[in-house]
């Protein structure tokens, strides 16, 4: 049971409320003196034997300040779906997604204005103007194939609707994975819209597998044969290409003797509205954009780091630059993206039968 607030603490619960704070005196050292913080995020940045990124930075992090990181990974989507759930119940600090739902869940009012240190060196098309959400690693949207059973990856998305690749292909759920999504998002700038993109989703559809709620798990499928292709992302699928080396990188083009192309996908991380430790999740935050860990981006995690400042000179930023090279970049409108995507997710359901 509640105890009684005595009049001085109502009064200091009441103007504290008032100015959108989250405790009074006692509450908000504690939050200071948390010794964890929890992180809802997209999977990826995560090493499958325990050498990721996430990993070096996270013990690094507890070593270094003695405050635990309690990591949830689950697909973009699901991520801002259980924040959603839990709005009156906060119990995320931080979360790290894909486009288009970090800005799905700042138009949710999930999250909480903070610019992190650093967050002034990182483009602007990869943050959020308002300061609700930064890119904390940089990353493109990518296809993989099987290289031992594939002499060479398919050149053309119709290249993926050939009879050898029926029941071995398989692309996360739109609207549930970010890298999902992005096959949408893809989809619509290579064919030139809604119509011809789901007219060719449908087609594609006779060689697919069926949803799978988080694109993690198709590279172990592809490396080990049970696929031939399946979508992903350039840091995840380079980082794990050390527990499993079958696996290739593609960008299909819209047709022939088109070039290909991708687009930004960065793990952006927000700081979570009314998050229960939120004074060491701003600094936490702050340690991620920090030269030191944006260094270690390429290296330990296969990515790209968000800082304009920093150039990395390590072999993973090397052959990373290499599997870009002649790749065409370019930039989605998030904003109709994010304004549109039940529609474009509605008229993926209809022409998938999803």
């Amino acid at each position: 049971m509640r105890t009684p607030l005595k009049p001085s603490a109502a009064l200091c619960g009441a103007l504290l409320l008032a100015a959108a704070l989250t405790g009074c005196g006692g509450a908000s050292r504690a939050d200071a003196d948390a010794k964890e913080i929890t992180v809802y995020s997209a999977d990826g940045l995560r090493g499958e034997r325990g050498d990721g990124f996430y990993d070096r930075v996270f013990k690094d992090y507890e070593k270094k300040t003695g405050v635990k990181i309690n990591l949830v990974e689950s697909g973009s989507g699901a991520a801002v779906q259980r924040l959603a759930r839990e709005k009156a119940n906060t119990k995320a600090d931080i979360v790290v997604t894909l486009p288009p739902f970090i800005q799905q869940a700042d138009g949710k009012g999930l999250l909480e204005t903070y610019r992190p240190k650093g967050s002034e060196q990182v483009a602007a098309a990869d943050k959020d103007p308002g300061g609700r959400w930064t890119a904390v690693v940089n990353n493109y949207f990518c296809f993989i194939y099987n290289k031992q059973q594939l002499k060479e990856p398919p050149r053309t998305w119709q290249d993926l609707t050939d009879a050898r690749f029926k029941n071995k292909l398989q692309y996360s759920t739109p609207g549930v994975a970010g890298d999902g999504t992005a096959v949408v998002v893809q989809a619509l700038h290579d064919f030139g819209g809604q119509g011809p993109a789901m007219a060719f989703l449908k087609k594609l559809q006779a060689n697919n597998v069926g949803p799978s709620s988080s694109t993690g798990q198709l590279a172990p499928k592809t490396d080990k044969g049970e696929l031939l292709v399946a979508n992903g992302d350039v840091q995840m699928n380079y980082a794990n290409m050390k527990s499993m080396p079958n696996q290739g990188i593609f960008f299909p083009a819209a047709k022939p003797g088109a070039k290909p192309s991708t687009f930004a996908l960065p793990y952006a991380a927000g700081l979570v509205k009314n998050a229960p430790h939120a004074t060491q999740a701003k600094k936490f935050l702050d340690h991620l954009l920090s030269p030191e860990v944006q260094r270690q981006v390429s290296e330990a995690g296969g990515g790209f780091t968000a800082r304009t400042d920093i150039r990395p000179t390590d072999h993973n930023a090397t052959e990373l630059a290499r599997i870009m090279q002649g790749v065409e970049v370019f930039h989605p409108d998030w904003n109709d993206i994010d304004k549109n995507l039940s529609a474009y997710l509605d008229a993926w359901k209809e022409a998938t039968g999803s």
